[in-house]
C-alpha cells in the first residue's frame, strides 16, 4: 500500500482517523496518515469504522501502487475534474510531476494535489492559475499554505474557492 495503516488498537481492528487544523473542522478523508502535513494547532481524532470502510481504502492504496508499477514510477491521475460555478473541466490520463513547491515542509519529489494542477497548466490544459500564500485566514492560524484562487476564468471570491 505504500503507506501505514493501523491494524489494531488492543486487538480491535477497523479504525481510521480524522484530522483538521487550527480554525478548521473534521471532514472524512482518504489521506494517507503518513502524508497529511503535521502544523501547530493541528486536531487528530481515532475512531473506529465498520471493516469495510479502512478496506476499500486499503484498496485504492492497493490500486495506487499498482498503477504507479504499471507506469514505470510516473503518477498518471486517471481523472481529474476541476468544478466553479463557471464551469467544470474533465481531463483523463493526467501525467503528474513534482514541482516541489513546498520543500520546506516535503522532500524532494513528492507529488501533491497542486502540482496536478501546474502540470495541467505546463501541458497548456489550464490557462490560468494563480495562487496565494496565507500565513493564517480568520482565526485560522497557522495556515502557512497556498491557495489556489484562480483556474482558467475562474476566480475565487468571498468564502467560495478552489479545494480538494
Amino acid at each position: 500500500m505504500n503507506t501505514h495503516v493501523i491494524d489494531a488498537i488492543n486487538g480491535q481492528s477497523g479504525w481510521w482517523y480524522g484530522a483538521y487544523y487550527s480554525g478548521g473542522w473534521s471532514e472524512r478523508n482518504v489521506f494517507h496518515m503518513d502524508m497529511y502535513p503535521y502544523k501547530n494547532g493541528t486536531q487528530i481524532r481515532l475512531f473506529r469504522e465498520g471493516e469495510e470502510h479502512p478496506s476499500a481504502i486499503y484498496r485504492t492504496f492497493q490500486e495506487e501502487v499498482a498503477r504507479l508499477a504499471g507506469n514505470g514510477g510516473q503518477v498518471i491521475i486517471p481523472e481529474v475534474t476541476i468544478q466553479s460555478p463557471r464551469g467544470s473541466w474533465t481531463f483523463r490520463d493526467v501525467m503528474v510531476t513534482a514541482h516541489d513547491v513546498r520543500s520546506d515542509m516535503l522532500q524532494p519529489g513528492v507529488v501533491t494535489a497542486l502540482d496536478a494542477l501546474l502540470s495541467l497548466a505546463e501541458q497548456g490544459e489550464l490557462s490560468q492559475l494563480k495562487l496565494t500564500w496565507y500565513e493564517r485566514i480568520g482565526t485560522a492560524d497557522p495556515v502557512d499554505t497556498y491557495y489556489v484562487e484562480q483556474v482558467n476564468e475562474a476566480e475565487a471570491y468571498g468564502s467560495c474557492g478552489f479545494v480538494y
